[in-house]
């Protein structure tokens, strides 16, 4: 029987299956068409602000909203080729959001390293 994994021993683990990007790099990467999703709760959104842009998505509902195939997807959802980068409020749920997006064929899935905070404390886009 093998032994269980802490959660920070998991998380690491986990972003050993896709590169993580930086607030800068998230931010081109919007330019260029990629899709932002905060999964943030809604205190965090309401006392820290949004990135605009983003689409808010909450965690439990992720997987719905962002599988192509799915019946409850967003109008972005468009196909498995599109490039997300999740967002949560300092990058570690959003590790475990990427890589659940991996296990549904979404690849070019990733998350923000610091995720929220870290967007805002390199000075980037932040609406009220």
């Amino acid at each position: 029987m093998s032994e269980a994994l802490g959660i920070d021993e998991h998380v690491e683990r986990v972003r050993q299956g896709f590169e993580r990007v930086g607030p800068q790099e998230a931010f081109a990467a919007a330019a260029e068409g990629a899709l932002l999703v905060d999964i943030r709760y809604q205190a965090l959104r309401e006392r820290d602000g949004l990135i605009p842009g983003a689409v808010v998505v909450e965690r439990n509902e992720l997987e719905w909203r962002l599988d192509p195939q799915g019946s409850h997807r967003i109008p972005q959802a468009v196909d498995h080729d599109l490039r997300i980068v999740v967002i949560c409020n300092e990058g570690y749920a959003s590790s475990l959001a990427a890589a659940s997006l991996h296990q549904l064929g979404l690849r070019r899935a990733t998350d923000l390293v610091g995720g929220f905070q870290a967007w805002k404390t390199a000075g980037l886009p932040v609406a009220r």
